[in-house]
């Protein structure tokens, strides 16, 4: 089990804490609601300017408050998060994922927000369609204000393209099948070549011994359940769905057809030698260093991650979109991340105006700027999208994907933590050929056992 997955467990587990909080919700003025110093918590590296420097533009209008900024890996994120929350020394405000919100809201951990909406005048048409409703739980109540949207598209290393007697319009009217791969698996094939100089579509490829893979592997937390940037893109455009409904499934779709001939399918490119083996994927090299090194080709990756290959010396990297599917259609996870407040918080007033201020355009603009990722805000988006355009990077196929509805929204269920507990290990188990495709059936029955009670 992830480092992720166990916390997140030992949070299920865990007695409702004391939240000293209760108390100092509502009340006070104005003045004293923009008082006092709280701490913001973040994952992404790259974005903590753009949000210090939002800090600095919010304590400048609200004299006497202060935000401290503190950053963390997203392998640690939630360890370290339910390691404070035990402690008694967590953060007011947090960076949070929409699936792992729900366990967070039902154990008592975070504070609803309608009322930041209401002071902040914030309307949700203005803000990407779709994101604003992964955010309210069950009961009615919203847990997160939108930070930002991001969905997946094909990095292509254009270089390697050429090499290969392709061009970035070749990638553009890909398809896939979990039979024979289509084109994509064609185009995967023909742009992997071992360390002879064969490629894989020529007789004679070692698999055994690959230069360049034609398509890259991330490893990483939910890997099993979610897969966004790993084989979602297959399963979904095959007539996929998650779950019975979307937000708050109750019943898993993990053995259906699709998703294990879409396991099986993508399994049999590590076979092939066109995608590394899941060891070598998870040995400490994440794949964007791998791509920087020139060994992969080709990866599928979030627009959160989109500038990060841009950035690789020698390295000439374009965007194209994700390959269509049995469906006849293309299809990504369209997800994004909140700002939530903790319950713990001494200072709730003060958080709730922090968070309400880093929905509005004023800091939404300042992160566009950045380039880095899209902000929620529609406007701020397309602001974003003029930076990144100013940087040298076309970000057109993540927005043009969205446009043209070629996106589900990401899971979000009860119970995701115990989900991840049991998808994560077994399609590693697949993944590393200790296990066979057909055996993700049982963990399905696993899984829909979850909810049998709810």
């Amino acid at each position: 089990m992830k480092k992720t997955t166990r916390a997140l467990a030992l949070l299920a587990a865990m007695p409702l804490l004391a939240l000293t909080a209760c108390s100092g919700g509502g009340g006070g003025d104005a003045d004293a609601a923009a008082a006092g110093s709280i701490t913001y918590w973040l994952w992404d590296s790259n974005q903590q300017p753009a949000y210090q420097q939002c800090a600095t533009d919010f304590e400048a209008a609200n004299p006497g408050a202060s935000i401290k900024i503190e950053q963390y890996g997203y392998d640690d994120y939630f360890q370290t998060l339910t390691t404070s929350l035990v402690g008694g020394n967590a953060p007011d405000v947090i960076t949070n994922h929409p699936s792992f919100f729900p366990q967070l809201a039902s154990t008592g951990q975070l504070l609803a927000l309608d009322d930041v909406v209401e002071s902040e005048g914030i309307n949700f048409d203005d803000y990407q369609a779709g994101i604003p409703e992964l955010w309210v739980g069950e009961d009615g109540d919203r847990y997160g204000m939108p930070k930002d949207w991001d969905t997946v598209a094909t990095i292509y290393n254009a270089a390697y393209l050429t090499e290969g007697g392709l061009t970035p319009e070749s990638l553009v009217n890909l398809d896939w099948n979990p039979e024979d791969g289509g084109t994509w698996e064609d185009t995967i094939a023909h742009l992997s070549i071992d360390k002879n100089g064969v490629r894989g579509d020529e007789a004679g490829y070692d698999p055994q011994n690959v230069e360049v893979y034609g398509l890259g592997l991330k490893s990483k937390s939910g890997i099993g359940a979610f897969g966004q940037t790993q084989w979602s893109m297959y399963a979904l455009s095959a007539g996929w769905e998650y779950s019975d409904k979307n937000p708050f499934g109750t019943e898993f779709n993990y053995a259906d057809d699709e998703y294990i001939d879409t396991i099986a399918w993508w399994r049999s490119l590590i076979e092939k030698g066109y995608m590394p083996s899941y060891q070598a994927a998870s040995s400490g090299v994440g794949i964007k260093d791998a791509f920087g090194a020139g060994s992969y080709a080709l990866v599928t990756d979030g627009s959160w991650n989109a500038r990060s290959y841009y950035g690789f010396e020698g390295i000439d990297a374009g965007i194209a979109p994700l390959p269509t599917g049995p469906t006849g259609e293309r299809v990504g996870v369209l997800n994004g991340l909140a700002d939530s407040v903790l319950a713990s918080s001494e200072n709730p007033e003060l958080s709730k105006k922090w968070v309400g201020y880093m929905s509005t355009e004023a800091c939404q603009n300042v992160v566009a700027d950045a380039a880095v990722v899209f902000p929620a805000l529609n406007s701020s988006s397309e602001r974003a999208r003029e930076a990144f355009t100013a940087a040298g990077i076309d970000v057109s196929v993540y927005f043009d994907a969205v446009a043209a509805g070629s996106v589900e929204l990401a899971p979000i269920a009860n119970h995701w933590v115990d989900v991840l507990a049991i998808m994560e290990p077994a399609v590693e188990s697949v993944l590393i050929f200790e296990a066979e495709p057909e055996s993700l059936k049982e963990a399905a029955t696993d899984v829909n056992k979850l909810f049998a009670n709810d």
